[in-house]
């Protein structure tokens, strides 16, 4: 092992945030950043934080794998006993990120990346500095319906809802690190890379750089 991969396996892992409304892409693009670091068996590492829900599976969605799905009952006390990093209410379902899982991957150098709203990133922001977030916006509100309907997963009434939300949502761009414009999916994802890449090369995150410079 060389001495600059030392350095890099005592980087302090990030938080890397991915909100927007709904459909205006972040999942899609959370899913492809994760299939792109894992099929190119990188050294740097990033995995997907899953969050806890009360709604209902959607179809194709696993237990385990897309969200942990739970009772209200069982959500109640993950919140009363503190087990959440951070938690929120949307579309009437409860929604939470279960805090040992992100220490543990932050502390070993892992990066965690979220698929959250804003309220979500405001309770990161008000815990730690390791976090890292990226707004992404629709090109317009006609695009964004229609990629609602192109999902086919909601009925006509919630997309209403979905699209009514949306505003509200967009209001909050400026709390974020990063904004962009999700015109086209793959470019959209090199910029997320890019910040990716950048973030991680900060100072205040290499933390073998105060060792490495007093052995030069």
């Amino acid at each position: 092992m060389t001495l600059q991969q030392q350095v890099e396996l005592q980087r302090r892992g990030l938080m890397f945030v991915l909100s927007s409304p709904s459909g205006a892409g972040k999942t899609t693009l959370s899913r492809r950043l994760l299939e792109r670091y894992k099929s190119a068996g990188a050294h740097e590492t990033i995995v997907m934080s899953i969050s806890v829900t009360t709604r209902k599976p959607r179809p194709g969605e696993i237990d385990g794998k897309d969200y942990f799905f739970l009772e209200e009952k069982q959500y109640t006390d993950m919140v009363d006993k503190g087990e959440l990093l951070e938690y929120a209410r949307v579309f009437e379902h409860h929604y939470g990120t279960p805090a040992k899982f992100v220490q543990d991957h932050i502390s070993e150098g892992t990066d965690v990346l979220f698929d959250i709203d804003w309220q979500g990133t405001r309770q990161l922001f008000a815990l730690t500095k390791d976090v890292v977030s990226v707004f992404i916006l629709p090109p317009s509100m006609e695009e964004l319906c229609r990629r609602l309907r192109a999902r086919a997963q909601d009925k006509e009434e919630v997309i209403a809802k979905r699209m009514l939300k949306a505003s509200a949502e967009i209001s909050h761009w400026q709390e974020y690190d990063y904004v962009l414009i999700n015109q086209d999916l793959d470019q959209t994802l090199e910029k997320i890379d890019s910040i990716l890449r950048a973030e991680r090369l900060k100072r205040v995150r290499q933390q073998g750089l105060p060792k490495f410079v007093q052995g030069l």
